[in-house]
């Protein structure tokens, strides 16, 4: 368990707060170092002046002139891609520089596995960006989230009984957030370690579809199925039954694509390494979480 009491009060900023991962971040920060004061962001202006549970302030990537207030006192960023945002350079990378003119000291950034080379993802160019300045930043690149199960996957899996993704029969390293959330808090508050360091998450076992179907059913007490889908039936998928955007699906396409070629097969024990502990797998998972799917 990592052990937080050595650090100082400081202001975080988190982004994305009301998020999956945003949320085990505050998570972590309340568990492990309750003295941190948080403040979260909001694309709307009258949510951010309603919060009653943090601080809380307008942000909106796309509006430059809300970067200064929402970072103003703030020693540390978690810094997430919202799914809308296509175009980082002229959205996030401009955050990043705002950042670095007001003192941030450590940009937190979770950005995914394979990013590094892989100039289609838009997490791509943030890296770049922080790269190419002062070591004041932290990049995460988690796996393929457990989450997804209960995000992405979760209507399919109660109304169809399926997980349906053009996976073909890759197998998946799923990292739980709870433990990604415990090693952002880590790494956002020790601003004497992890500067200018990459972080790959992954959980310590890999499964295929077939065997994470096998666990639901196990323990949902019905058959669900994995049925793999071709690209253009994905794409139709996305489009028109879960009415995502154009640029989304076709990121969310070429990540599933990814897997069938062992792109997130790989087991990296940077996590347990970080924790000093063992990881959760995708079935701790959903033995934790299993009521979500319940009909």
């Amino acid at each position: 368990m990592i052990n937080f009491r050595h650090f100082m009060s400081q202001r975080i900023l988190v982004t994305g707060a009301s998020g999956n991962v945003g949320r085990e971040v505050i998570t972590a920060l309340e568990s492990f170092h309750p003295d941190s004061k948080i403040r979260i962001t909001s694309r709307s202006s009258q949510e951010a002046e309603s919060s009653a549970t943090y601080e809380s302030v307008y942000l909106d990537f796309q509006n430059p002139d809300s970067f200064e207030s929402a970072i103003s006192g703030c020693s540390s960023v978690f810094l997430l891609r919202p799914p809308a945002i296509s175009n980082t350079r002229d959205t996030l990378n401009r955050f990043i520089h705002t950042a670095r003119q007001r003192g941030i000291k450590r940009i937190v950034f979770l950005s995914v596995a394979g990013a590094a080379n892989n100039k289609m993802v838009p997490h791509h160019a943030v890296e770049q960006k922080l790269l190419s300045g002062p070591k004041d930043w932290t990049i995460l690149r988690p796996g393929f989230f457990a989450q997804n199960l209960a995000s992405a996957y979760r209507n399919d899996i109660i109304k169809d009984d399926r997980i349906y993704v053009p996976a073909g029969s890759g197998k998946v390293a799923f990292v739980d957030l709870r433990d990604v959330g415990e090693v952002a808090a880590q790494t956002l508050i020790s601003l004497s370690e992890h500067a200018g360091m990459t972080y790959t998450l992954t959980g310590p076992k890999s499964y295929t579809f077939c065997e994470v179907v096998n666990i639901l059913s196990k323990e949902l007490e019905r058959t669900v199925e994995y049925v793999p889908a071709s690209i253009p039936g994905y794409l139709y998928h996305l489009l028109r039954v879960k009415k995502l955007g154009a640029v989304q699906s076709i990121v969310q396409a070429v990540l599933h694509v990814g897997l069938r070629f062992g792109q997130a097969e790989e087991i990296d024990p940077t996590l347990g390494q970080l924790l000093n502990s063992d990881p959760n797998d995708v079935e701790n998972y959903i033995q934790d979480h299993k009521g979500i799917w319940k009909r």
